[in-house]
């Protein structure tokens, strides 16, 4: 299945964009879930005995996200505090119910060696700790600036394309809205507005790696495979279990995950890893350089807004989502998901999480 529609800007076409884009993605993938409804189940297997007694980042509801200041139990005291380990296994790379990009190649089975990864995107508070300790002046502050989303108005989206976003001078990591904005109260958000060398310097730092494509997937479908992988995902009681837009994007958002922007991490139920937010809040870098085919509506471009001045760097595959993911624009609140991003260009929706591979 192949979904293509092109995003159009001019503010009368409003209502056509998005009623008509809903119904085409509504039904491309309700199509071919329908078609392929065979679940494999969950198998937590690869969640092993290395992790017994360890002291696992507790999370998973409003209150408890709230509360968690961003650091993990024993953070800089214990090599691997705030991970979780994944022995190896084989799983299928990618989804034939999605978009093109996401084809498995051949039959897809894929295997990946054990590794350490963070249960959380990497915290505003984490980052902050790095800088403390390093010295660390991050892309966006060299650059003087960061791709910034905001809810467009009528006149701004009649006056040019992908007028949710624009680059804001003085946005950074720090200054995640421009000048005059900080990280007070958000100490347990991800990190965003870093590029891809900011997330490997963070690593680097603790010992630690950027994950694969393969790697972020097998731990992103936590075990399972089929149909259910491929819905918008939402808990039992029909709650979003994740943090993506619900309404007409890019203006209206219904908040019925209870959260208009970025959330602090671990606001919904871990996956069967016991990692949070896999799935939406913010996209994630892997270390992989993007290639095959690429849908053109899918997240908007924010190089588009970039200076000109500006040189294009390689395009790295980013995963899972973000808040900006809707049933009418991106949807790529799925484990299978991927996008390109330019590795040197910060942006307000893309953040990052560890890994720490096994000895070979």
């Amino acid at each position: 299945m192949t979904v293509r529609f092109k995003l159009e800007s001019r503010a009368a076409l409003y209502g056509a964009y998005a009623a008509i884009a809903t119904v085409a993605f509504a039904t491309a993938f309700t199509a071919a879930t329908a078609a392929s409804a065979v679940f494999g189940g969950g198998n937590a297997s690869a969640f092993d005995d290395l992790n017994h007694g360890r002291p696992l980042t507790v999370l998973g509801s409003e209150q408890q996200c709230e509360r968690y200041g961003g650091l993990p139990t024993r953070w800089r005291d214990d090599p691997k505090a705030g991970m979780v380990h994944l022995h190896g296994g084989d799983f299928i790379l990618g989804s034939k119910l999605g978009y093109e990009d996401e084809r498995p190649a051949g039959d897809g089975k894929t295997r990946v060696n054990g590794f350490w990864i963070d249960q959380t995107d990497v915290t505003n508070a984490q980052f902050a700790a790095f800088v403390k300790a390093t010295g660390y002046i991050s892309d966006s502050e060299r650059q003087g600036g960061a791709v910034v989303f905001h809810t467009p108005t009528r006149e701004e989206m009649d006056a040019r394309d992908l007028a949710w976003w624009s680059w804001v001078k003085g946005a950074a990591w720090n200054h995640p809205s421009g000048p005059g904005s900080n990280l007070d109260g958000i100490m347990n958000q991800p990190v965003t507005m870093v590029t891809q060398a900011d997330a490997f310097a963070y690593a680097q730092w603790l010992g630690r790696d950027l994950p694969t494509e393969a790697e972020w997937e097998y731990a992103g479908k936590a075990g399972h495979e089929g149909a259910d992988l491929d819905t918008a995902p939402r808990d039992d009681h029909g709650k979003p279990s994740a943090n993506y837009w619900q309404g007409v994007f890019p203006v209206l958002n219904t908040k019925e995950d209870g959260h208009a922007g970025l959330s602090p991490v671990g606001c919904y139920a871990a996956n069967d890893f016991r990692l949070y937010d896999m799935i939406g809040n913010a996209w994630e870098w892997t270390k992989d350089v993007y290639s095959g085919p690429h849908q053109s509506h899918t997240n908007g471009d924010t190089a588009a807004v970039a200076p000109l001045s500006r040189k294009h760097d390689t395009l790295m595959v980013i995963k899972g989502g973000s808040f900006l993911c809707a049933r009418d624009y991106c949807v790529r609140y799925r484990a299978a998901s991927r996008e390109q991003q330019e590795a040197d260009l910060p942006a307000s929706h893309i953040g990052f999480r560890t890994v720490l591979r096994d000895a070979s």
